[in-house]
């Protein structure tokens, strides 16, 4: 496996941090795996702070992983807060777009502390 995730349960979402090697199936990888694990602990609000190393995935890779994102979503989850800790220039932006315009409500963040404040908020 690529990356590893470490699960934190808090009271209204789950806290995700993803750690490992970059790449299009990895994030794809444990974005499924963390659906499960939402599902299974019947949560509906999901807080992703991802931390992994290497070249950052180029724009159109960036669109396929959002639209698949979207499609294996659904409506399962109510909100996704994401921090990228090694985010460089708009791409996170164009990623939250594309969710966001088929209808996920997903929102990237610069900091932790701002995702769990937006997650707060969200009814």
């Amino acid at each position: 496996m690529a990356y590893t995730l470490t699960l934190h349960e808090e009271p209204r979402y789950l806290h995700a941090v993803v750690t490992g090697a970059n790449s299009e199936e990895a994030v794809k990888s444990y974005m499924d795996e963390l659906l499960r694990e939402c599902v299974a602990r019947k949560c509906s609000q999901l807080l992703i702070e991802e931390h992994l190393r290497g070249q950052r995935l180029d724009a159109f890779e960036v669109f396929r992983v959002a639209c698949d994102g979207v499609d294996h979503v659904g409506n399962q989850l109510r909100a996704i807060a994401y921090v990228d800790a090694n985010a460089r220039g708009d791409l996170m932006r164009f990623a939250e777009t594309v969710a966001v315009n088929r209808g996920l409500n997903v929102a990237v963040f610069p900091s932790v502390g701002d995702a769990q404040a937006w997650l707060s908020a969200t009814p």
